[in-house]
């Protein structure tokens, strides 16, 4: 099955040029990953994999005004999620200048209005209140509320893209209300009060 007809058959509502911008997002990531290895998705469809797994969420999500992506190295989910969420003001966060580049030049040839790149390491970033904080493969549950602190109050709501493994690391919520949401290998850890 397509992206396009995975995602239909999902029901996720998208705007209309979501699959222009991640078709020529494809296009880019596949020349810039020749060079600069930005990502381990070597062909189109572990990358489809990959943009399906970072859409998703949107089937369950609240709207949100503004979203933190915690390392979101080439780009996922936060920036198929800025796709996706058109009136979402999205932060994407990432250390590695290679990774940022590419993601800073993606803004600019697609003129996302919605998306800013921070090229800093988020322990670096000034405080900041978000209503959703991602994260994708970039540590454990523990580290990644530690590290979210600082951009969250009592309505902010996280989201955290975990494996399996996600059930081992439920005690480090400490208390706070959570939804897991499985979906083959993914399990998508979403927490917050109003769940």
């Amino acid at each position: 099955m397509d992206l396009k007809t995975r995602i239909k058959a999902e029901n996720i509502t998208l705007p209309d040029n979501f699959f222009h911008n991640v078709q020529k997002y494809k296009e880019h990531l596949f020349k810039w990953n020749k060079i600069h290895n930005l990502t381990g998705a070597r062909d189109a469809a572990t990358v489809d994999e990959f943009i399906f797994d970072a859409l998703f969420p949107i089937s369950f999500l609240p709207p949100v005004s503004s979203l933190l992506d915690i390392g979101t190295g080439a780009g996922f989910p936060g920036m198929i999620l800025a796709f996706g969420l058109p009136d979402t003001q999205v932060t994407l966060v990432e250390p590695l200048t290679k990774r940022a580049s590419f993601l800073q030049f993606i803004k600019a040839d697609l003129g996302l209005d919605n998306v800013r790149v921070v090229k800093k390491r988020v322990q670096e970033m000034p405080s900041e209140i978000f209503e959703l904080i991602t994260s994708r493969a970039v540590t454990d549950t523990k580290m990644l509320l530690e590290l979210s602190k600082n951009f969250r109050d009592e309505k902010s709501k996280l989201l955290f893209y975990k494996g399996e493994k996600v059930f081992d690391e439920l005690e480090e919520t400490h208390g706070m209300p959570y939804k897991i949401i499985e979906r083959k290998n993914r399990h998508y850890l979403l927490l917050g009060e109003d769940l």
